[in-house]
């Protein structure tokens, strides 16, 4: 296991802005930007005050003590409970078996097409899609980070166009209606990209400097949806919605969990800044071929070596990944999602291994 650097920067909340742009922008950042995110479930299954231990002792990943990152795909709550499932806007109903993992949908409100008649949208004025949303206390917020030199980040809910399409529908019906080219699905595409317009417009008046828009394409091995249908139904949308944003000057931030090697040429369009994508199940060798022609922010492995292997085969991990994907030019983030099962010993090697590896190509 290699040694830390005598000492671990901490660093001003402008200069980490100004490093995660640099870091997008290939403009040689002062390290690799970093974030560890601890999920809600986290604080039920592991001893509270050991997590809060490995916090503070971690200050470079945790300066502020501080989970809230302004990114839609990480910080929301999840409405549904293991006892009380949760309707949200559309009408989709969501049932979880934990507190604090997000569930599925368990009844479709447009199973059957007889009920599209009268079918709408949620008020984007009032609802984010899954919950409320006040846009006078989220604009009081963005001001706030700006005043305090932060990054300002929003985005669309997580599942905004393919899977909300599938949570709507189900998603057999839903590559049935593809195949079949059922007319009314084109209206339906159409008032959920209506929708999320209005959401990416409000928090482009607010002036935010990231822009996300996630969902989850892949499964464990391919994705959900074919190449011909993803750019036939899907890709006219995300085009939209990411012009709106990088006309404003937005980096625009797109993520997608699973196998997405078929459709990564397809999402990597001129107005995309940053991919986040999972390390092994797309693998190491064929994310290096996109190193240097976008920044990635790689999305480390939750499934094989962070929860059953060593903490020497963790730091080990963090090394290669950083040296095969990373440069002095910058264009490398990472990013790691602790959820229920992950040995705390293991926990403190990766928090150690990220602090530790930041600064490789610094100096």
């Amino acid at each position: 296991m290699r040694p830390f650097p005598e000492r671990i920067p901490l660093t001003s909340n402008q200069s980490k802005r100004d490093n995660i742009i640099k870091a997008v922008r290939f403009d040689r950042p002062d390290y690799v930007p970093m974030v560890f995110h601890i999920n809600e479930s986290c604080w039920s299954h592991y001893p509270q005050d050991a997590l809060k231990e490995l916090i503070e002792s971690h200050p470079f990943l945790f300066a502020e003590l501080d989970q809230s990152l302004g990114r839609t795909e990480l910080d929301y709550t999840v409405p549904e409970q293991p006892d009380r499932p949760f309707t949200d806007g559309w009408g989709c109903v969501w049932q979880t078996a934990v507190k604090g993992i997000v569930g599925v949908v368990t009844s479709h409100p447009l199973e059957n097409w007889d009920s599209f008649d009268g079918y709408a949208a949620p008020d984007p004025r009032f609802d984010s899609g899954k919950g409320q949303i006040d846009w006078q206390q989220t604009a009081e917020t963005i001001k706030h980070k700006k005043a305090m030199g932060e990054i300002t980040m929003g985005g669309l809910n997580h599942g905004h166009t393919f899977q909300r399409l599938a949570d709507i529908r189900g998603y057999e019906n839903l590559l049935f209606d593809m195949h079949d080219e059922e007319p009314r699905l084109i209206k339906l595409i159409q008032m959920i990209e209506e929708f999320n317009l209005t959401i990416v417009q409000r928090y482009l008046e607010l002036d935010v400097d990231w822009m996300s828009y996630p969902e989850d394409l892949g499964m464990q091995t391919g994705p959900m949806i074919s190449p011909d249908l993803f750019v036939k139904y899907i890709k006219p949308s995300y085009e939209r919605l990411f012009r709106l944003a990088c006309a404003k000057g937005c980096i625009v931030h797109a993520h997608s969990d699973g196998d997405i090697r078929h459709l990564v040429d397809h999402l990597i369009d001129k107005s995309v800044d940053v991919i986040n994508l999972q390390d092994f199940v797309n693998g190491l060798d064929w994310i290096e071929e996109l190193a240097g022609k976008i920044c990635i922010e790689l999305d480390i492995d939750r499934q094989q070596i962070t929860l059953s292997g060593t903490p020497e085969q963790i730091d080990v991990l963090i090394h290669e990944e950083v040296r095969g994907l990373g440069s002095r030019q910058g264009g490398l983030m990472m990013i790691y999602g602790l959820y229920p099962g992950v040995p705390l010993k293991n926990i403190k090697a990766l928090m150690d291994a990220m602090e530790r590896y930041a600064f490789y190509y610094s100096g």
